[in-house]
């Protein structure tokens, strides 16, 4: 089912990122690094009430494990991890828990957001134009991470700036790190945004879309990359893609979402051999097979919708739907052991 991106760096990570001092995580543990309790993230709507982005959202990751969050644009997906990180517009506002190393961070400070980002997690935006200081270089951009974290001079921060670039791809990173976002390509500003989220080896690193930009040789290297600081260090990772081959690879969970909620949660492997959820089932059939002849690729019907009906959101698109499913929002149920889905004609 998936395609093996495997292949070597053309530097070695460990030339920018060093061992990490950690021994070795050979596979994930039983302590969550990171557990989500019905985080709900809403905003203003009309006549005074309150929309909500993503609704009661439940899940865990241990270190060294990568959770793959697959779903629609418009899913949630991005302001769930936007929500991890303290980084939810002002109007929104974030209910639940987010508790990771023990402590629920929706009741940080903004001090202690500040503090805790980009060293004990960080984020590789799906945009890096707008999130980049446009009057700033790349390699002071990143050097500024490492002084404010790893108390490193400038001159020590920016040496390891480069190494960082040379690390994630980037071609002459020397002069490279003397540039302005503006005067890298698409793809090299989202290795510089890569190379500055994992400067220093952050316990969790959230990547939102962080290869779409990429070609595919520079894409394996990256996910490569990330998987071997992860290996070194026991990282916990949050990988959202639209790439379902690119998932089945790299994620030891997956979670799919649909309009803000959690769908199907399962093992990766147990997820591809027995999807339960209608929708996880219509998106791995749009997966491109050489050795599936049909005259024409399968779509699932309609689009995503905001809902206000007190029944599933997928009912609309879904050929079991029936009046049960539009009388109630089905609950996530563990319907197997580790596996979860919020379906009413599974769960019955």
């Amino acid at each position: 089912m998936g395609l093996n991106l495997s292949i070597d760096t053309a530097v070695p990570a460990s030339s920018a990122f060093g061992s990490g001092g950690a021994a070795k995580v050979q596979r994930p543990g039983n302590q969550a690094l990171l557990e989500v309790r019905e985080l709900t993230v809403s905003f203003p709507g009309e006549g005074g009430s309150r929309s909500n982005v993503v609704s009661g959202l439940n899940y865990r990751i241990e270190a060294g494990e990568t959770l793959g969050v697959v779903g629609e644009s418009g899913c949630g997906k991005t302001m769930t991890s936007l929500a991890l990180m303290g980084l939810v517009p002002t109007a929104g506002n974030v209910s639940g828990q987010i508790m990771f190393g023990g402590r629920n961070l929706a009741d940080q400070k903004d001090r202690e957001w500040r503090r805790m980002r980009g060293r004990d997690a960080a984020m590789i935006f799906q945009e890096p134009m707008t999130a980049m200081n446009p009057v700033m270089t790349v390699g002071r951009q990143i050097a500024e991470v490492l002084i404010r974290h790893e108390g490193l001079s400038r001159r020590d921060a920016a040496d390891r700036s480069v190494g960082l670039l040379e690390a994630v791809g980037i071609p002459s990173a020397r002069r490279r790190a003397d540039d302005y976002p503006h005067q890298l390509s698409g793809g090299m500003r989202q290795r510089a945004m890569i190379a500055m989220a994992l400067a220093c080896k952050p316990r969790l690193l959230v990547a939102d879309e962080p290869t779409t930009a990429l070609d595919v040789t520079i894409q394996a290297q990256i996910l490569d990359l990330i998987l071997e600081l992860q290996e070194d260090t026991g990282m916990a990772v949050q990988f959202i893609t639209h790439n379902l081959a690119v998932v089945s690879e790299l994620a030891h969970h997956i979670l799919v979402m649909y309009a803000g909620r959690g769908v199907e949660y399962a093992p990766a492997e147990k997820l591809f051999e027995r999807p339960l959820h209608p929708y996880t089932r219509g998106l791995i059939a749009t997966l491109p097979d050489p050795d599936r002849k049909v005259a024409k690729l399968p779509v699932i019907p309609g689009g995503l919708r905001s809902s206000r009906s007190p029944g599933c959101p997928f009912a609309g698109r879904c050929s079991l739907a029936s009046d049960i499913c539009r009388a109630a929002i089905p609950p996530m149920i563990e319907v197997e052991p580790g596996h979860h889905v919020a379906c009413l004609k599974v769960s019955q």
